[in-house]
């Protein structure tokens, strides 16, 4: 594994390096490249042999913000269908993503265990205050879910599937969106793709880099000699 830069966290950093080296037969390799420029990237340096002797007493406190703004956008619309699948088994195929119509009012019980879920997660609040964050999780969901069935009413109009996500097979729309789909810039933030995007993970998003080793042939020689 080729770490190209220190990552932020002592969390992130351990979580991504011990990616290797797990078959007992063959050893792994971690190489960290790292940039003179960057204060951080010095200061692990500077101090690599003690900081990884001990760098699991490093590990950042996890914050406990789940309905923030951003662990929603994250978070929430996965979360939404995946509980939508629980509830109504006719939801749980593939293609039951097509059953929200009929499913629609019982739903609403998703909306309910969010917003309960955000009433409680947090009992120290001042009462207004405990008591907003439910009320915007409760709207939030039944958007979710209002946008859903919408999209369901146009694909029976063509006579087309609906499935979760596009890596399900057959032809259709996919409900869930790829956070990272390039196409999802040219849709203005209250389209349904842009409110039904889903991670693999929750942890930072970036886009994927392609690395490759080549091997130089000939020594390096200067221009000007």
């Amino acid at each position: 594994m080729v770490i190209f830069g220190q990552p932020k966290t002592s969390a992130e950093y351990i979580q991504a390096s011990s990616r290797v080296g797990r078959d007992p037969n063959s050893a792994g390799l971690v190489v960290t490249i790292l940039n003179v420029h960057r204060p951080r990237d010095r200061s692990y340096y500077e101090r690599f042999a003690h900081y990884h002797e001990k760098f699991y007493r490093s590990v950042e406190a996890t914050s406990v913000t789940p309905f923030s703004p951003r662990a929603l956008d994250r978070g929430l619309a996965a979360s939404v269908v995946a509980l939508a699948g629980l509830e109504q088994d006719a939801m749980t195929p593939p293609k039951g993503a097509m059953e929200i119509l009929q499913s629609r009012n019982a739903l609403s019980v998703v909306a309910n265990r969010f917003a309960e879920r955000a009433y409680n997660h947090n009992p120290n609040l001042p009462a207004a205050e405990r008591q907003r964050a439910p009320d915007q999780v409760r709207e939030r969901v039944e958007d979710l879910l209002d946008d859903w069935a919408g999209v369901v009413q146009e694909q029976q109009k063509t006579g087309a599937a609906l499935y979760y996500n596009p890596y399900e097979r057959g032809a259709g729309t996919a409900l869930l969106q790829d956070f990272l789909d390039p196409s999802l810039r040219l849709l203005p933030p209250e389209h349904w793709r842009n409110k039904s995007r889903a991670n693999r993970s929750l942890r930072d998003v970036e886009a994927t880099s392609a690395l490759w080793v080549r091997k130089l042939e000939t020594p390096f020689v200067n221009a000007e000699e």
